[in-house]
């Protein structure tokens, strides 16, 4: 049962209520608070000599938070609530961020006082405050720097505001470390993401999850990497990769996926429409343009013409291919798996392939070419 936030400290008295020293409460919903701000307020708090202390927010729009109102002399006199609060405290920008500093043993006595005469039926916690004041007890308050580490999520709307500070935070930190964001306003970076010196991101590019990007890299525009490592001097645009790990100096063309358990060895190159997934691509080969290559391990300088694909399933179960270093495969190839094409080999374009392919030879899988003299006029 909800009661109010009083009522729900004064929960975790059988666990706390024996302890001497001091006891923070947090709101469960201001994420965007910082472990500096925090260590501040404590080192305040305990430096102020006070059995309370409340941190506090200079709000632009301070509607829907408590008031702080304080004597003339700046010492708080109370905190009160948007709805109990008189129209000329409702001027008062300077609101209770909803987290405190208390004595414990304060905490718990003045928390047996609590009542629940107000506007919403509860027992607030800020009425603590008061109670220790009246009983001529000191209580400070802590003003925060930047009241956005300060602000609540009580709507999508807000969810989204917060979400809009944290990558702020997350660009200007990357921007500091030597990374060139052209627009950090279309630009997505999850908090872990780690990006090296030198590297541009270009805008609305999505870096999420654990992915690490190495340095000297271009990404963007139109990036999306998830829980990916990429190595230096890649270049990226229009590309979907997650769950991958890209090594230096690879050439990601347009509208590339790569999916799950793929390895992009170092300086492979790969063009527009092309498609991995759970492969091994090995270093140097290269891949032009519309690819789909499942379930293969691929060597070394090979050359994957325009159409190719491997063919990796039955329609019950996947099998693998196996191409080895320097072979070279036509266009629209078909590499029927399982199937190994050999190191040097050669497949002519437009080949299905479903033996294997020997090293240093050329495989030709296809109808041998005719031609009919006079056809158009056989068929009138």
């Amino acid at each position: 049962e909800q009661l109010g936030t009083g009522h729900a400290v004064l929960q975790t008295e059988p666990l706390l209520g024996g302890e001497h020293g001091t006891i923070m409460v947090l709101c469960g919903d201001t994420p965007l608070l910082t472990a500096e701000l925090l260590a501040r307020f404590h080192e305040e708090h305990i430096h102020a000599g006070a059995k309370a202390s409340v941190l506090t927010a200079i709000m632009p729009n301070a509607k829907g938070y408590g008031r702080v109102v304080r004597r003339d002399n700046g010492e708080v006199l109370k905190i009160v609530e948007h709805k109990d609060a008189t129209e000329e405290e409702r001027q008062i920008h300077e609101v209770n961020a909803g987290i405190y500093c208390f004595d414990a043993q304060a905490l718990f006595s003045a928390l047996a006082k609590v009542t629940n005469e107000n506007a919403q039926g509860e027992y607030y916690l800020p009425d603590v405050l008061s109670i220790l004041r009246d009983a001529g007890e000191k209580i400070w308050a802590v003003t925060a720097d930047d009241y956005e580490s300060t602000l609540g999520i009580n709507s999508r709307s807000q969810l989204a505001i917060a979400e809009r500070i944290l990558r702020r935070r997350k660009t200007e930190e990357l921007m500091a470390d030597g990374v060139t964001i052209i627009d950090p306003h279309t630009t997505f970076v999850d908090a872990d993401v780690r990006v090296g010196m030198d590297t541009v991101i270009y805008p609305f590019t999505f870096l999420e999850g654990d992915t690490v990007i190495g340095e000297d890299c271009c990404i963007g525009p139109h990036v999306r990497f998830q829980n990916t490592v990429v190595g230096n001097g890649v270049k990226a645009h229009y590309a979907y990769v997650h769950d991958a790990q890209i090594d230096d100096n690879v050439d990601l063309g347009q509208f590339n996926h790569i999916r799950p358990d793929s390895h992009i060895s170092a300086d492979v190159k790969l063009g527009n429409f092309v498609e991995v997934k759970n492969s091994d691509i090995g270093v140097g080969t290269k891949l032009p343009h519309l690819s789909y290559i499942g379930d293969c391990d691929m060597g070394a300088h090979v050359n994957m013409g325009c159409g190719t694909i491997t063919v990796n399933y039955d329609g019950k179960k996947k099998f693998r291919t196996v191409v080895g270093d320097h072979a070279f495969v036509g266009c629209n190839s078909n590499l029927v798996a399982p199937v190994t094409v050999g190191t040097n080999a050669y497949v002519a374009a437009g080949s299905t392939i479903t033996h294997d392919v020997p090293p240093d030879t050329l495989s030709i899988a296809r109808a041998r070419q005719k031609e009919i003299e006079g056809w158009h006029d056989k068929r009138g």
